[in-house]
């Protein structure tokens, strides 16, 4: 092939099968709250601010930290398809809703690691159930570091003696919102409902003992009683912090490009993961956060990480259709 018959950028079937993975990324409540618009030459991530949870996430914080896991899931599947990505990202002050614009040019030979995490994109799930301890972290997290540093990031494992201080934190965060009815019918509003292309399936909920036995994670509505994992009397998954030097929007979406790298990484090495930000919601979990990681940042995203059993099936989580997020003109 001549460098003159070497195309410039991809192609609209490419385009829509980049942006069928970068759905498959995690968002707050699975609200998906990101649109993307391909013009022929380059592609735009702007936040849908129509789904933005005006409760759980008045800032819009979350919001932008699941478009940031989007753009990376984005990204990598490009990169599986032999194209390099530049991001611009906030690339226009008078638009705060576009968070990113992606360029394009040929990659041959993306690093075998890109391949590997384009590989787990549908691998992926949320694992809100106990799970065992996670066997060979201190490798997979010198690889996370690396991957994580770009982003202008840190990601620590928390020692385990921090558990139950992180368990009463994650509680008193539910228990200070039991009686705030806005926010119970927000989170009943997105949870619980099979029917729906977005929001949180019965499946990939834990039910009320399944949740006692995990301790660090959020009180969506119970889907009724289960006790799966029943081998597991407690979660020994490990905890880890990603923090930010700062607290801004552009933090914010790097927050969630590093942290779709963790996802995609602990995935494609056999551990299972959840992403919690519901323990950031609040300023006094936060500063107990950046406390326990030892930095004066502030905390993003705590990630559970360890290992389920490999017999399980975990139906995806629905998404919405390319027709309603992706516009090509």
């Amino acid at each position: 092939m001549t460098e003159q018959t070497v195309p410039p950028i991809p192609d609209h079937p490419t385009v829509r099968a980049a942006i069928r993975l970068g759905c498959r990324a995690p968002s707050v409540h699975n609200t998906q709250p990101w649109r993307w618009v391909f013009d022929g030459t380059a592609l735009e991530l702007w936040r849908d601010p129509t789904r933005v949870l005006t409760e759980a996430d008045p800032t819009g914080r979350q919001a932008v930290i699941s478009c940031g896991a989007a753009l990376h899931h984005v990204r990598t599947a490009f990169a599986a398809a032999h194209w390099h990505t530049e991001v611009t990202r906030l690339p226009d002050p008078d638009r705060p809703d576009l968070l990113a614009r992606i360029e394009f040019a040929p990659w041959p030979d993306p690093p075998i690691g890109e391949l590997r995490r384009a590989e787990a994109i549908d691998r992926r799930y949320t694992d809100r159930l106990p799970m065992a301890a996670p066997i060979g972290l201190s490798s997979v997290m010198s690889t996370v570091g690396g991957l994580v540093a770009p982003h202008d990031l840190d990601v620590d494992v928390l020692p385990e003696d921090a558990r139950p201080r992180l368990t009463t934190a994650s509680e008193q965060a539910d228990a200070l919102r039991t009686y705030d009815m806005q926010y119970q019918a927000e989170l009943r509003w997105w949870a619980g409902h099979s029917e729906k292309s977005d929001g949180v399936p019965p499946t990939a909920l834990a039910s009320e003992s399944e949740r006692a036995r995990v301790g660090v994670a959020r009180a969506f509505p119970a889907p009724g009683r289960s006790a799966r994992r029943g081998e597991l009397d407690d979660d020994h998954a490990r905890l880890a912090v990603l923090s930010t030097g700062a607290e801004a929007t552009l933090d914010w979406l790097r927050a969630g490009e590093a942290l779709s790298a963790v996802l995609l990484e602990c995935t494609a090495s056999g551990l299972s993961t959840c992403a919690l930000t519901h323990i950031t919601e609040l300023p006094a979990n936060r500063r107990l956060l950046a406390g326990l990681a030892g930095r004066p940042g502030a905390p993003q995203v705590v990630v559970r990480i360890g290992i389920a059993p490999g017999d399980e099936q975990h139906p995806p989580t629905p998404r919405r259709p390319l027709t309603e997020v992706l516009t090509e003109k």
